[in-house]
């Protein structure tokens, strides 16, 4: 940790800091000195990350928003403040709109734009005295039109709604709100997408640079939306996708 790093002493909660992406985003603040309480669905997987940096843990749903407004509300007073909250929950789903039955439309909302909404109510009633970082996920398919993916692409275009008005709500408060909308990341939410040579070819051939993310990819990005130092962003949704979004392959 360099010394005047403008990350340390300050506060995070990382919600889905068990998974490829958060795990990056949990490591690269811990290492600059931040504080961090860390949360997921899964506390096998966020127990040994909660140790390493010496994080207060929750286990919950974020799609829960009584449950999301605890959390946060724990993360605050153990951590004493809270200077950001990054929220990487979310889920992949591909199919045509005709095939997707009511149930996986509703659980693809939950678990992709109420967990955002849920993050944004909470950034709102306990950052808007000192002001920070929201830091919440989109998608490049929120951008583009792909075929199957009409529910993750409304579900994603919801949060960039949400980013948008929520930034011009809480931007007199000092609080920004910024989103990254990533093309398809090499995770364990794309592990079936990529498991077969066909899908892994089909899927870097979209992206015009050629390959799929990597979760230090889009690691990159929440930091730099998160930085103190970059003070003068908000309501931005920040492209880490390849070129997917906003370039043609030739």
């Amino acid at each position: 940790m360099e010394s005047g790093d403008a990350f340390e002493g300050r506060a995070y909660l990382l919600v889905g800091a068990s998974g490829g992406i958060g795990k990056v985003v949990g490591e690269r603040l811990w290492s600059r000195g931040a504080k961090l309480f860390v949360a997921a669905r899964d506390g096998a997987r966020l127990e040994p990350l909660a140790s390493r940096w010496g994080a207060p843990m929750a286990t919950f749903d974020a799609g829960d928003g009584d449950a999301f407004d605890r959390v946060a509300t724990q993360a605050q007073e153990e951590l004493g403040k809270l200077d950001g909250i990054v929220c990487l929950a979310g889920s992949i789903l591909l199919k045509p709109a005709h095939l997707t039955k009511l149930d996986e439309w509703q659980e693809v909302l939950r678990q992709n734009l109420h967990t955002a909404f849920h993050a944004a109510r909470a950034a709102g009633r306990l950052m808007t005295k000192e002001g920070g970082s929201l830091v919440l996920m989109s998608s490049a398919a929120a951008q583009t039109g792909l075929a199957n993916h009409e529910a993750i692409s409304a579900a994603k275009a919801g949060v960039i709604g949400l980013v948008r008005s929520a930034a011009a709500t809480y931007a007199s408060k000092g609080l920004r709100v910024n989103a990254v909308a990533p093309g398809l990341v090499e995770t364990l939410l794309a592990a079936r997408i990529l498991a077969s040579e066909a899908g892994r070819k089909a899927s870097e051939s979209m992206h015009p640079l050629g390959r799929v993310g990597r979760p230090e990819d889009v690691a990159s990005a929440v930091i730099w939306l998160l930085d103190p130092t970059n003070d003068w962003v908000t309501g931005q949704i920040l492209g880490v996708d390849g070129g997917l979004s906003g370039a043609r392959a030739r």
